[in-house]
């Protein structure tokens, strides 16, 4: 079932509705700010005001002291967390948030190769294991990048803060699920730190995380080895093929992979920092999963995964999961996009620290809901139409249709609100993407203010 409200007041009253802000009134202005910020996502504050009174309103409302990155963000957070029973996927990553060069804002830190100013955004995003469904953000930190101090010894670098550190926070907000509830962390290689396994231990999460440090000593049998010696010691357990697209860098193939499996504990290394020493957890046990690509074309550089997992593995159709879990990865970049360019953050003109990370927050929100729209569209596609949208929307989307058949199913509805943001609709385009189905989002609630105002001035419905 879909988490998406399309009724823009009605979602940003249940996102932001429980903001404690401070005084209700503000409250009662994020929801119109975020109402406005949904209807119209990647457009300027003036322009998705009604008015100079309506914009300044919003400028006021992000320079008070209480509405901070995650006072707006903490109801979202608590309701995505908010599960009782079956299986849920929190997949997390770090994205750069950079305004540029030019920007003179006090307080925003370099970033990339130094030449940029702005932050990192780190999230934590939440989806059905099962069917997919995108549920929302679980938990997010905001962290600005800081200059390591000159002739910084390995131990001193161990004590600071360190950016490493994001992971075990967003792990901390998330928590412990509910009983008779799992959530399965999934991580790419920046998380391969003992530190964040214990964050995951001591909070009852399992994980997929794509491993780092082959290097690293691990115990098997009572024995010290090298991960990397580990994984040549492991028996073929099963293959399977896997379509993968062309890139700029290579044509698209199908790709032979082998999987292997093991277990084995990892022991706490010899230079730890603070959290992990005091935490009094010496040893993880935990499982290995190696896919390695074979008969790669010449010239291709062969798939590797290799994969740290606290799911029992005991088969190949075991690994199989694990991994298939680990696919669903790039979702977490698909976020990323979706507030990048679908709600363009970095071009916000806002000049002060507090106004860009009060602004993240809504426009976070927003982001998942932006790529609600399309998992709907490909998650139920033969549901009936009115189950999902208002009747009133399909009967105008309907009638601004110069041609097509008629709007019965989630599908149908959903390529002609495409085709209304300038998707061709041809067989060779396949499904359409979040982007135009933002646009023609946007231009049917722009219809249907039209037809509301026209209703109520005439007493036409």
């Amino acid at each position: 079932m879909t988490c998406l409200e399309l009724d823009v007041n009605v979602w940003a009253v249940r996102q932001f509705g429980d903001c404690e802000l401070g005084d209700v009134r503000r409250t009662r202005r994020l929801v119109t700010f975020a109402a406005q910020v949904a209807a119209d996502p990647d457009a300027s504050t003036p322009q998705q005001s009604e008015g100079w009174a309506d914009c300044r309103a919003a400028y006021r409302l992000l320079d008070q002291q209480e509405v901070t990155f995650e006072a707006v963000v903490t109801p979202h957070w608590q309701q995505t967390r908010a599960r009782q029973g079956g299986r849920w996927l929190v997949i997390g990553d770090t994205t750069t948030i950079d305004f540029g060069a030019q920007r003179n804002v006090a307080g925003l830190s370099a970033v990339g190769n130094g030449g940029g100013r702005g932050f990192l955004l780190h999230s934590g995003l939440m989806i059905d294991a099962e069917s997919e469904a995108i549920v929302g953000l679980a938990g997010g930190v905001i962290h600005y990048r800081q200059p390591v101090p000159k002739g910084e010894s390995f131990r001193q670098r161990l004590a600071r803060d360190r950016e490493s550190r994001v992971w075990g926070q967003v792990i901390q907000q998330v928590g412990p699920p509910a009983e008779g509830t799992q959530f399965i962390h999934l991580f790419d290689r920046g998380a391969d730190n003992f530190e964040v396994y214990c964050h995951l231990l001591l909070n009852r999460g399992d994980w997929v995380v794509r491993a780092a440090q082959l290097k690293r000593r691990v115990q098997v049998s009572g024995e010290q080895t090298r991960m990397k010696d580990y994984l040549g010691s492991l028996p073929l357990a099963g293959s399977y093929d896997l379509h993968l697209r062309s890139t700029q860098k290579q044509a698209a193939r199908i790709a032979h992979l082998e999987v292997r499996f093991g277990n084995f504990l990892m022991p706490k290394p010899r230079d730890a920092g603070k959290f992990v020493k005091e935490c009094g957890i010496a040893v993880i046990g935990m499982n290995v999963v190696e896919v390695r690509e074979v008969d790669t074309p010449p010239g291709v550089q062969p798939l590797h995964w290799v994969l740290y997992t606290s799911l029992p593995i005991h088969t190949f159709e075991d690994a199989w999961q694990a991994i298939a879990y680990y696919e669903k990865r790039p979702l977490i970049e698909e976020f990323h996009k979706a507030i990048k360019t679908g709600c363009r953050l970095e071009e916000r003109q806002y000049r002060t620290t507090p106004r860009l990370e009060a602004v993240t927050g809504v426009l976070c929100v927003a982001a998942v809901r932006l790529l609600q729209l399309r998992a709907v569209a490909r998650s139920e596609p033969q549901r009936p139409a009115e189950h999902v949208v208002p009747k009133r929307w399909v009967k105008v989307l309907g009638s601004v249709r110069r041609r097509g058949k008629p709007i019965r199913t989630v599908r149908d509805f959903f390529r002609a609100l495409a085709q209304l943001g300038g998707f061709l609709g041809r067989k060779c385009d396949g499904e359409p993407g979040w982007i135009t189905l933002w646009r023609g989002f946007e231009k049917l609630q722009l219809i249907l203010r039209g037809t509301e105002c026209y209703a109520n001035k005439c007493g036409k419905c």
